[in-house]
Order: C-alpha cells, then structure tokens, then sequence
C-alpha cells in the first residue's frame, strides 16, 4: 500500500467512527413523566400515541429537545381521543 490508500482508509474509519458515535447518541432512553416533576422543553419534535382497540387510558410519547439542545422522549398517559361510540 501506498501512502494515498493508507491517508484514505484512516480518513474513512474515522469517519465512521464519528457516524457510529452520532447514530448512539440519537437512541435516547425515555422517561416517565412523575406528576408535579419540572419538564425542560425547549421545542416539541412530534407526539406519537400508542394504538389501542379499546377506549381508555392509552401511552404517549413525546419527542422532544431541552434547552440544551439534547433530545429527550417523555412518556406519559393521556385519554384515548378515537373513542367512536363513547360521549
């Protein structure tokens, strides 16, 4: 091998290595939300609801990122809004 290839294989393992560590630091581990517990939300990403065949309490997920600028996801128990033959 040359000095080019070597250059370039250093260069792409490196790049790797910093995609892999950018791709673990997106699996954020969620957590629940306790009643009275102080949520730092600098902007909401989107809210994903569980699908439930039944009316009732169902969970939900926030996505999230702090003031930071960490992404978080919060889970918590909302009311299930597709209840068709319920008042």
């Amino acid at each position: 091998m040359n000095m080019k290839n070597i250059g370039i294989a250093t260069l792409f393992a490196a790049l790797s290595l910093g995609a892999f560590s950018a791709q673990a630091q997106d699996s954020v581990p969620a957590h629940s939300y306790m009643y009275g517990e102080h949520l730092d939300i600098a902007r909401a990403l989107s809210t994903e609801v569980d699908a439930t065949p039944t009316c009732g309490l169902v969970n939900t997920h926030l996505n999230y990122v702090d003031s930071h600028g960490q992404k978080q996801t919060l889970n918590y128990r909302t009311v299930a809004q597709d209840c068709a033959g319920d008042n």
